[in-house]
């Protein structure tokens, strides 16, 4: 049962993710297809497993062509995305260093270096990611006038080029200038963790009497695992796996047997389980294995 409602929880972050990209398309398009939209979420995810980090373009440039707008605009809604997925995942790391450092919790010396660093780091980029979305909702506009302006000297088919770059990336970051589209994205960022954390809580559960974890315990472990994540080897993983490991053995004092199964399946779960789906609808869109291989290659 606790399996069956952690994959509910995880299908429901890529609606999530596709209602929160409709808001970013709204510049550009004020009627998104909800279908395109969460089709291409799936097709992208599937992407991200099968072929790691290079997967991540597969989305945007689906979205591009089904939605008929520029690809470079979706690349700029995708950075978005990323922002506030890294604003959500600091706001975890930071309440978990703070329970970690509170709680009295020994610390192995695996983990020891990720404490230290962690809240300087963290720190750091949080002030980054606040910087980046003032100046996206208050200064794109004046940025955008100075880059035309700096294309002046350049030959005039160049420059007409890199305009419509230029112009395509900036529409796709103009819905951070309006008030309700930025507490509309702030929403589904919320909604998209909350489901994480159900997941990741559901998934703890199916483990129980084997691996004893609270809540709280589980909020610590995603929020180390939320960084862990941004390292993805194709069809492996990685990251994420070996933070969940370390998180498990040095803080609670988890066999290394134990959490390894706990960390794949976990892994599993949130990653390898829309495979199927996406090869699915991939195949029922004309893509194969090649195209999307392809797709990712030259997006990137």
């Amino acid at each position: 049962m606790w399996v069956a409602i952690s994959l509910i929880a995880i299908g429901g972050t890529y609606w999530g993710r596709a209602l929160r990209w409709a808001v970013f398309l709204k510049p550009l398009k004020p009627q998104p297809s909800m279908r395109n939209l969460l089709s291409a979420t799936v097709v992208g995810f599937t992407a991200i497993t099968l072929f790691g980090r290079p997967g991540e373009f597969v989305r945007p440039y689906l979205i591009a062509r089904k939605e008929q707008v520029p690809v470079t605009s979706q690349l700029a809604a995708w950075a978005l995305e990323r922002i506030f997925d890294l604003l959500m995942a600091l706001l975890l790391f930071a309440f978990a260093m703070t329970r970690v450092q509170t709680s009295g919790m020994h610390v192995g010396q695996k983990l020891t270096w990720v404490l230290a660093a962690g809240g300087k780091v963290g720190g750091a980029l949080g002030v980054a990611v606040l910087l980046v979305l003032l100046s996206l909702r208050h200064f794109a506009g004046p940025l955008r006038l100075r880059l035309l302006g700096a294309l002046r000297h350049l030959p005039e088919k160049r420059s007409a080029g890199l305009r419509k770059i230029i112009d395509a990336l900036f529409q796709g970051v103009e819905s951070m200038r309006s008030d309700a589209s930025l507490f509309m994205v702030l929403v589904y960022s919320i909604l998209e963790w909350v489901l994480i954390c159900l997941c990741f809580w559901c998934v703890a559960r199916s483990f129980a009497g084997i691996v004893n974890l609270s809540l709280v315990d589980v909020l610590i472990l995603l929020g180390f695992v939320s960084f862990g994540s941004v390292v993805q080897i194709p069809g492996v993983g990685g990251g994420m796996q070996v933070v969940a490991v370390l998180v498990l053995t040095e803080l609670f004092g988890i066999r290394l047997e134990l959490a390894s199964a706990f960390a794949v399946f976990l892994w599993a779960i949130t990653f390898v389980a829309i495979v199927p789906l996406g090869l699915s609808v991939a195949v029922k869109e004309g893509l194969d294995w090649h195209s999307l291989k392809r797709i990712g290659r030259e997006a990137s």
